[in-house]
């Protein structure tokens, strides 16, 4: 078991996630595939057979067009980290349709670049938008979470990384990241070759940026920011190890496009990890009597699911090995992709 491993492919179209100093040294990465063109030293560092030929002018990376998801083209250094991605123009050979840093983040939006097209949005996703929003998620807002169940980010940290530990050393996407609350914890951590914080609001990703910048600029070197709708991942099929959704669920406009989307760029064995507020199950004593004729409008006007809903909703979506741990209005679940 632990030498065929060697032989299956993880990142075939991205050799330049792992370098030659690159270490891996957690236990965990035992159980996952490596490059067949990487050997494992006895010093359990990954060495390249031969250097793999890239173009500084122009080379595929690891994101893609979300109009065709077809790979993206880059003109400039390759590598996940802040520095290297805001030096690169991005262009899909397929749509001829360009995409270029904004400074703070890379826009991978379908929508890029028409200064002309707002389309209008969701009052959810219009709020989290919001400057004033943005700037209050993690100096008031997110800590009154707790009063809901939830048990504070340290904790949901851990438990996510216990579901995500057969995704150590790959690629993890925080999706619905905000303002970066847990994508700084995952790179933090060592634990990924890289994390991509990934959200549909400029302004959350711009508090992001503002709190890398301030607390820990070295995580620039394996963390991305990218503005992306979770309707449309930028990300080729297959090509992800772990997705992380926190307190997002309830947010999106359709939560079964987006699980669908999850699963589509997530690879075979790769870990989905959410967290949700659960809805409560109305039943007929528990509504007053003259609202009782609109039971069912009443649980329409909000995108909180229960428990069973979530679990339909993976398995729906061809995940397997769902699983889940609830507290009060709390629930973090995780499902596998076969």
């Amino acid at each position: 078991m632990a030498a065929s491993f060697l032989h299956q492919p993880l990142f075939p179209k991205y050799p330049f996630l792992l370098h030659k100093s690159q270490f891996i040294s957690r236990p965990q990465i035992s159980s996952l595939p490596f490059p067949s063109r990487f050997r494992a030293s006895s010093a359990v560092a990954l060495e390249p057979e031969s250097s793999p030929q890239l173009n500084n002018d122009m080379d595929f990376d690891l994101f893609s067009c979300p109009v065709c998801y077809e790979p993206l083209i880059r003109k400039g250094p390759p590598g996940l980290n802040l520095p290297a991605i805001y030096r690169s123009g991005f262009k899909c050979k397929t749509c001829n349709k360009s995409y270029s840093s904004k400074d703070m983040y890379l826009d991978l939006t379908i929508t890029a670049g028409s200064k002309a097209y707002n389309e209008a949005q969701p009052v959810r996703t219009e709020l989290f938008r919001s400057p004033l929003v943005s700037f209050l998620y993690e100096r008031g807002w997110r800590q009154n979470f707790n009063l809901r169940g939830f048990p504070g980010p340290d904790e949901e940290f851990k438990m996510a990384q216990e579901y995500f530990k057969p995704a150590a050393g790959g690629l993890l996407v925080d999706v619905s990241c905000g303002s970066g609350l847990f994508s700084r914890k995952f790179a933090e951590s060592g634990t990924y070759s890289g994390v991509v914080a990934l959200d549909f609001s400029e302004n959350m990703l711009h508090q992001c940026y503002d709190f890398i910048k301030k607390d820990n600029p070295s995580l620039t070197t394996n963390l991305a920011l990218v503005r992306a709708d979770i309707s449309r991942l930028p990300f080729s099929s297959g090509s992800v190890d772990a997705v992380h959704a926190g307190a997002a669920l309830h947010c999106w406009p359709s939560p079964s496009n987006a699980v669908a989307e999850i699963t589509r760029i997530l690879r075979s064995g790769g870990i989905f990890v959410g967290t949700t507020f659960l809805r409560p199950i109305y039943t007929n004593s528990s509504i007053p009597a003259i609202l009782r004729p609109f039971r069912q409008s009443i649980l329409q006007t909000s995108n909180y699911l229960t428990e069973k809903e979530i679990e339909d909703l993976c398995r729906s979506c061809a995940l397997i090995n769902y699983t889940s741990t609830i507290q009060q209005s709390f629930i973090m679940f995780s499902a596998q992709k076969a």
